[in-house]
């Protein structure tokens, strides 16, 4: 085959430091959209960015160059990076060190795209600790 090609349907989440709830309504949006901006920088074109004001969901495309633990370093540390220079909120902000990221498949895409959009009804039924349970155990995953 003389080329190559890939689409790997990337799901993230990451919860911010400690857990506290420090992404405001107010300002969610514009984080959101720098996120969505950084990714696409990075060859990883953005489906949806949703979340709550303790984490957040991703569904974006890997660029096939990068490593899914690259991406999402770069995308945390600038996006903390930018919410404390423009000081969108009073505390300081931070993400917490881990993530979750899964392969999604092309016939699902839209099921987790409509997942992300939802989340703020979502989590009226289920907390982060849930979510974040049920996701273990529908992957067969451990804590390390």
């Amino acid at each position: 085959m003389p080329h190559s090609f890939n689409k790997i349907w990337i799901h993230a989440i990451w919860a911010t430091k400690e857990r506290f709830p420090l992404i405001h309504a107010t300002v969610e949006q514009k984080i959101y959209q720098f996120i969505s901006e950084q990714l696409r920088e990075q060859g990883c074109p953005v489906r949806i960015i949703n979340g709550m004001p303790d984490h957040i969901h991703c569904l974006f495309l890997l660029n096939p160059q990068k490593s899914i633990a690259e991406v999402i370093k770069q995308i945390k540390g600038s996006s903390s990076h930018f919410v404390n220079q423009n000081n969108l909120i009073v505390e300081k902000f931070a993400w917490q060190t881990g993530y979750a990221a899964y392969s999604v498949s092309e016939s699902v895409v839209e099921k987790v795209f409509v997942y992300i959009k939802n989340q703020k009804s979502h989590h009226l039924k289920k907390t982060f600790q849930q979510e974040y349970d049920d996701f273990i155990k529908l992957y067969g995953l451990e804590e390390k």
